[in-house]
């Protein structure tokens, strides 16, 4: 199956006498008589909506073969739709051939590896990187010139450290990409982060809550004012939990302002600021100029300094609902935190409203999920009771998963609500071990637990969970 990216139609079949095409709703007749004038032939059409179509057409020029030569870089663009390019130029469509790949496989950053003899191209897929091509080296200088050309970023400049950005449009889809790039031995390194600006669509039900810490997440996210802290390391879905959280408050009835780095989703409806340090725009000072606002509901892309956190209680306890992230190992390990940070306990007490601590793991790829009898080892691990019969899951590689098992990730969670008992806890500047031992009385139950909950549900397996959770 060829593609006419001229005229945006694909051809499903030819034989000597007729030529079917794959075509859009809105596609031009004009284009059609040319083709019939040009081949002499009858051509019949298949009609898919356009959402359809472009979705068709990206998945294949994505698996059209790549051809990869020396060319010179064209065009300077800040701007580009990648689908509708015609560019002739090797190099162009070697980097937009890329992209498309990327983004068809929802990869999330893209490596460009310089090493002796050949560049090593590697996508990001569920947290984990897979090879994908190798660019001979003679090529890999101009990959890199058209990379910095459509980033606005200097290409002579080859000793220093760069950053910047593109702006991507793959059929109806809008693409941020952030751009580093790094000087290294064998040449410039570079990374490419993406970011679908197109819109937030996923919902707190999509992330893979129990129903229990769903109840209980909801109930803490429906209170007027205080705090509500999301915790993890960097690359646990923190951002998309804050998000889903945003869409489930979300009322016309109250004024949401967001204060991130980046901002990585578009949201309707909520007014969103990216931090700036060159211009002086930090958290602290974005918090400080939000409060000006009029603020029902702010939230605050990550709390790292004292300032940014004193100003996000002082916020809480004059009657606002902050959502903001931190960086601990579990949810409870967030109340010391804080206070190492200079927050007196009675100013967390009485700010603090509820704490959800996360991990990624990876999904079992559905297309080639096997059950199997777990080893004593696995059982032991997993802390659960040697006397049962357990059947396990997992994926045994198939060309959907890239042959990995896994295809796709959700979150493994625990969360409580700062009840009345706690705040007195934090107040007396308790010790965590005491506040975790009340709080299990009351049914909290910790990642760790939640990670072998999908476990037994056949969402994923031992080894991921034991990965996250050390």
């Amino acid at each position: 199956m060829n593609i006419l990216k001229d005229y945006r139609f694909i051809v499903d079949y030819e034989d000597e006498n007729k030529i079917i095409l794959i075509v859009p709703q809105n596609y031009n007749f004009l284009y059609v008589e040319e083709i019939r004038f040009l081949t002499g032939k009858a051509v019949i059409l298949k009609k898919l909506p356009d959402d359809e179509f472009t979705k068709l057409l990206q998945e294949r020029i994505s698996q059209e073969d790549i051809i990869v030569e020396s060319g010179a870089e064209e065009g300077q663009t800040t701007s580009i739709d990648i689908l509708a390019s015609e560019e002739d130029s090797p190099i162009i469509n070697l980097v937009n051939s890329i992209l498309i790949k990327a983004n068809t496989l929802n990869a999330s950053d893209i490596h460009f590896e310089p090493y002796e003899d050949s560049a090593v191209v590697r996508f990001r897929m569920d947290g984990v990187l897979h090879e994908y091509l190798k660019i001979p080296f003679q090529t890999y200088n101009s990959v890199v010139s058209r990379i910095k050309v459509i980033s606005n970023l200097n290409i002579a400049e080859k000793r220093v450290p760069q950053d910047g950005r593109i702006g991507i449009k793959i059929g109806s889809k809008d693409v941020d990409v952030r751009v580093s790039i790094i000087p290294t031995v064998f040449g410039e390194r570079v990374v490419l982060r993406l970011l679908d600006k197109s819109g937030f669509n996923l919902t707190l039900q999509d992330l893979g809550f129990s129903s229990e810490s769903l109840n209980t997440f909801k109930k803490v996210l429906k209170k007027p004012y205080g705090i509500v802290l999301v915790t993890g390391p960097t690359g646990a879905g923190k951002s998309t939990t804050l998000y889903a959280s945003l869409q489930f408050i979300k009322d016309p009835r109250k004024n949401i302002i967001t204060i991130e780095d980046p901002v990585e989703y578009q949201i309707k409806g909520i007014s969103q600021i990216q931090v700036n340090p060159k211009v002086g725009l930090t958290f602290a000072s974005g918090l400080r100029s939000i409060l000006r606002q009029d603020p029902d509901i702010i939230m605050v892309g990550e709390i790292r300094d004292s300032e940014t956190a004193d100003i996000a209680i002082h916020a809480a306890l004059t009657g606002h609902l902050v959502l903001s992230t931190l960086h601990t190992n579990d949810a409870v390990s967030s109340l010391p935190r804080l206070i190492d940070m200079g927050m007196e306990p009675f100013l967390v007490a009485n700010s603090l409203e509820g704490v959800l601590a996360q991990r990624l793991v990876r999904k079992i790829c559905i297309h080639c999920k096997t059950a199997y009898k777990p080893s004593a080892i696995e059982i032991e691990e997993l802390k659960l009771d040697p006397s049962k019969d357990y059947t396990f899951y997992k994926g045994v590689g198939c060309q959907n998963c890239l042959g990995s098992g896994y295809k796709g990730r959700v979150g493994i969670f625990e969360v409580f609500d700062v009840d009345q008992t706690v705040k007195s806890m934090i107040a007396k500047n308790m010790d965590t071990n005491e506040i975790l031992t009340y709080l299990k009385s009351k049914g909290f139950k910790t990642m760790f637990e939640d990670g072998v909950d999908k476990v037994l549900k056949g969402i994923t397996t031992p080894s991921e969970v034991l990965a996250v959770i050390k």
